[in-house]
């Protein structure tokens, strides 16, 4: 698919994987990629602060709509973001529905957290049915959901089904019952799950995956598999035969560590294509490698090189 075709093919990813694989890090390269197609992109978190918004150079993400990638002059694609939560997104409901008064007052009195408590599930449908009326306004090109992660993420998009069997009428059963059909309709929504090459995440992600397939029926879109690092030709040149070759001799302590630094790397190499290998295996899906960056601090640049990967990746699973 091209990346046009895959950024077409639903209004809705959500973008989901273990913590700490670089699940937020690759929905920003996707809204990137996609903003580069022309695409009118808005972001969604529902975590709290993830250090998306700085990857464009932005503020901390909150409810209001927030402009991290404007169009270029004559162009059509940008990138907005928000996050939402469950009393946020309960005030909203309530407004639409003609209670603005009700909705102050359930804000101050905390009355979520006594629901909550009573429906396990309601805090969830509430952010997810915000995420609903988002996707049916029309008014994005392409929504990017960065879902919890992977633990949470499975009981987050399992909350419609579970209230749909809990609650049999009223606005909490058409609510969860608009979500659902959502979630699982492959024009609307597709998940888009994230691992590193890995053997721990690898096994989280093959069984998050078989997970949302099984019991919420969603559709699963290519893999992204983060943080691989490149072949390097010359690796298992020994370093002082390398430098002999251009007339330079080592001392003993640079040619020791150039040596372990090259055994380390072809390890990691080595691991990667087994751990890329095995998840092939166990997940027929298409798979996406991104590089690894040499940096603690994403910033535009970084987001750049990631979204051009992404691109090519797109591109390469079309050929």
């Amino acid at each position: 698919m091209d990346p046009e075709q895959f950024f077409a093919a639903s209004r809705l990813v959500i973008v989901a994987g273990k913590g700490g694989v670089g699940k937020t890090t690759v929905t920003a390269a996707l809204a990137r990629a996609a903003a580069g197609v022309g695409l009118r992109v808005l972001v969604i978190e529902v975590e709290g602060k993830s250090g998306l918004a700085s990857m464009f150079g932005g503020n901390d993400l909150m409810y209001d709509e927030q402009v991290l990638l404007a169009p270029v002059e004559g162009g059509r694609g940008e990138v907005r973001a928000r996050t939402i939560t469950a009393d946020q997104a309960l005030v909203d409901y309530l407004h639409d529905h003609g209670l603005r008064r009700l909705s102050g007052r359930l804000a101050r009195t905390g009355v979520l957290d006594v629901v909550s408590t009573a429906a396990p599930g309601i805090e969830d449908i509430l952010v997810l049915g915000k995420v609903k009326q988002l996707e049916r306004s029309g008014q994005f090109d392409l929504l990017l959901l960065d879902a919890p992660a992977a633990g949470h993420a499975v009981t987050f998009l399992q909350s419609a089904r579970g209230l749909l069997d809990a609650v049999s009428v009223g606005p909490i059963h058409a609510q969860a019952k608009d979500v659902l059909e959502m979630l699982t309709d492959p024009t609307r929504c597709q998940v888009v799950l994230v691992t590193l090459p890995e053997e721990t995440p690898v096994n989280e992600l093959v069984d998050t995956a078989y997970r949302l397939e099984d019991r919420v029926g969603l559709s699963l879109g290519p893999v992204v598999v983060n943080g691989c690092s490149a072949d390097l030709a010359g690796l298992a040149v020994d370093p002082a035969d390398a430098a002999a070759a251009i007339g330079e001799v080592l001392d003993d302590a640079t040619t020791d560590a150039l040596r372990r630094a090259a055994a380390f790397r072809r390890s990691r190499v080595e691991l990667q294509h087994e751990q890329v290998g095995r998840l092939a295996e166990r997940l027929p899906l298409p798979q996406i490698e991104l590089p690894f960056l040499f940096t603690s601090a994403l910033g535009p640049a970084e987001l750049d090189i990631l979204a051009a990967a992404l691109t090519g990746g797109l591109r390469t699973l079309a050929a």
